[in-house]
């Protein structure tokens, strides 16, 4: 029976301390529900925030994509507006062809015109070929620069061009000082002019003009130009070239053929 009691006894003694174990039992596990809890709401919110990176990167990929397509849209317009452009410029090109053989044909026609109606009236040196050099050479037969400048004029006379250039070329490097040689370089060009390289003939009728702008040739030198001009199609400077002859030289014998072709000229750039 004491026995019994004293068990009791030691039940209720030992009551509090069984409260106490129990009471501190339930703060630590709240504690790391509480704990946990903190590590959820951490880990949502470090969930949420690559959430919303995401969907900014999806937003950014998505405009890229747009600017992209946009972008190949323009590529497209723009190769079509190139394909379109290249066929009209094919169509302009094919029509300025056209044009300039056109001028040329006309050019050709009427230098050939003119030169049907100066046959009767107009010296041979009209077309830079020959002039009064070679009535001034042919009583100097014993003058060496003299028999070479007329064996040149005659190869020209006979239409033998190729020849006759390398005559007056070879005239010219054996005699740079003759007094003759304004009437070499008329010959020249002429040769030049016969055989249609017509800038070169330009080139030697303008050297005589400018390093012999005293001699009696310069008319002719400059009808000459003017007939090379035109078979470059150049008719604006065969027009000033004209009226340079004329201004300089207006009794010249050429003054009448120099007006003739300015006509023509002007009645050509009318049409």
């Amino acid at each position: 029976m004491q026995r019994s009691l004293v068990l009791v006894l030691a039940g209720f003694l030992s009551l509090p301390y069984l409260a106490q174990a129990a009471l501190f039992g339930d703060d630590e596990a709240r504690k790391k529900i509480a704990d946990l809890q903190q590590q959820v709401q951490s880990q949502n919110q470090e969930t949420q925030a690559a959430l919303d990176e995401l969907k900014k990167s999806q937003q950014a990929l998505e405009t890229r994509s747009q600017g992209m397509l946009d972008l190949m849209g323009q590529i497209d317009r723009l190769n079509q507006e190139i394909s379109r452009l290249k066929g009209e410029l094919e169509v302009v090109n094919h029509n300025v062809e056209n044009t300039q053989q056109r001028q040329r044909d006309l050019y050709a026609d009427t230098d050939g015109r003119l030169r049907k109606l100066e046959e009767g009236g107009v010296p041979a040196s009209a077309n830079g070929s020959e002039g009064e050099g070679a009535a001034d050479a042919a009583g100097n037969g014993d003058n060496p620069e003299a028999r070479d400048l007329e064996a040149a004029k005659a190869l020209a006379a006979s239409g033998k061009f190729k020849e006759a250039f390398d005559a007056y070329s070879k005239f010219l490097q054996a005699h740079p000082g003759s007094p003759l040689v304004p009437d070499a370089l008329l010959g020249l060009g002429s040769a030049q002019f016969s055989l249609k390289n017509y800038k070169a003939s330009i080139n030697t009728q303008q050297k005589l003009v400018s390093q012999y702008g005293n001699s009696d040739k310069v008319p002719d030198a400059l009808f000459s130009i003017a007939n090379s001009q035109i078979q470059l199609s150049e008719v604006d400077n065969a027009k000033k070239t004209l009226h340079s002859l004329l201004d300089k030289f207006p009794n010249h014998e050429l003054a009448p053929s120099a007006k003739r072709r300015l006509n023509v000229l002007d009645s050509i750039k009318s049409r």
